[in-house]
């Protein structure tokens, strides 16, 4: 590194939106999880709430493929940032990872992004449960927490299926090690039948073992982060204590649930039948100044829908207003936009939407 890297001239700070950047490290964490380290060419301080996620921009087989992963480093190291991901049975996003990305490859992130964060929910008093790769928001945390001496109490609780599936067991250890006030509990289901030793916790995640890891769990802000199957039964476990449920926050994205998919193929028949019958009058127009295009749609239609009929690709991974990938800026009229957490106060104050989930109210512009 040179003295010229730490120009604050041309160092630059992170900001949700589209950037280049350059693999420049990959760390083999368990048999079968490794995490990818980035910087950009041109200095970026990668600032971000910890818990927060990007999305990767890239090409499979020739095909564009978008894929949302959580940022497992912490923005107390500002000049890069991880993703550390599993490799999964079928997974085309995982195994081209892990198969393909090297060292010096680049590529293009859309972020940071995400309401799951230890920022927006400041607490003294913290349980964080995490069930295997879903460890990764909550390592940043815990990160974030022992870099800048929080003052926070913190019961750290993990479950994995074997000792040798337990990701970043060695740095959890050293953290949990020097601070008093955080407490490490490993789980591991499954250690005794494949023979491998194990003095911790075995099985799942019980109330009982809750009691014994961390007496006091209902007087702390949660975070939870896992299988759907395990964050279900942290909610039952929860609600059947009566939790304030208020103060428990889990990570959100992830593949569209059945009964989305299922509500939006209902919505997409309705439409369909109430397109036979509905007045040309009341459609409303979407003009794209940069393509110098526009087109008129039907109410209830969104920005990227009138997109895709002008043959216009803006960028989509979730298409629930999570990841953030289709930020653009309308430049004017007004949407009515229903996003789950994948913009910021601050950009739909400079302007932006997400166009997956933006319906115009009126005519609009947008610069794209």
């Amino acid at each position: 590194m040179t003295t010229s890297f730490l120009n604050p001239v041309t160092t630059q700070t992170w900001a949700n939106g589209r950037h280049m950047v350059r693999c420049v490290k990959v760390i083999q964490e368990t048999w079968d999880v490794r995490t990818f380290c980035f910087m950009a060419e041109q200095p970026v301080l990668f600032f971000f709430k910890p818990g927060q996620f990007v999305t990767l921009e890239l090409e499979i087989d020739g095909n564009p493929v978008m894929r949302s992963y959580t940022i497992s480093s912490s923005p107390s190291v500002p000049y890069s940032f991880s993703i550390t991901v599993k490799r999964m049975p079928g997974g085309v996003v995982s195994n081209w990872l892990h198969d393909n990305l090297k060292v010096g490859d680049e590529l293009a992130v859309h972020g940071p992004v995400g309401n799951f964060n230890s920022i927006d929910y400041p607490a003294e008093k913290i349980l964080m449960l995490s069930g295997g790769v879903g460890i990764t928001p909550l390592m940043s945390m815990a990160r974030w927490f022992f870099d800048t001496n929080a003052a926070v109490d913190l019961e750290f609780v993990h479950s994995a299926r074997t000792p040798k599936d337990i990701i970043f067991h060695r740095e959890l250890e050293h953290i949990f090690s020097r601070i008093p006030e955080f407490k490490l509990h490993i789980v591991c289901e499954r250690s005794d039948e494949l023979g491998e030793a194990w003095a911790g916790f075995r099985g799942y995640l019980s109330q009982a073992m809750l009691e014994l890891m961390a007496p006091d769990f209902m007087d702390r802000e949660i975070f939870c982060c896992g299988p759907t199957p395990y964050m279900n039964a942290v909610k039952r476990l929860l609600r059947d204590n009566g939790f304030d449920m208020n103060r428990y926050h889990e990570e959100s994205f992830g593949a569209t649930p059945m009964d989305v998919q299922e509500e939006v193929l209902e919505h997409v028949e309705q439409a369909e039948a109430e397109a036979e019958e509905f007045d040309v009058n009341e459609m409303l127009s979407v003009e794209f100044t940069s393509a110098g295009k526009s087109v008129r749609i039907q109410p209830g239609e969104t920005v990227h829908a009138a997109a895709a009929k002008l043959g216009l690709h803006i960028p989509k991974a979730c298409g629930m207003g999570i990841c953030g990938t289709c930020r653009v800026p309308l430049t004017s009229g007004q949407v009515d936009m229903e996003h789950n957490g994948g913009i910021t106060d601050e950009d739909v104050e400079e302007g932006y939407i997400l166009s997956c989930c933006s319906k115009p109210t009126g005519n609009v512009v947008v610069d794209y």
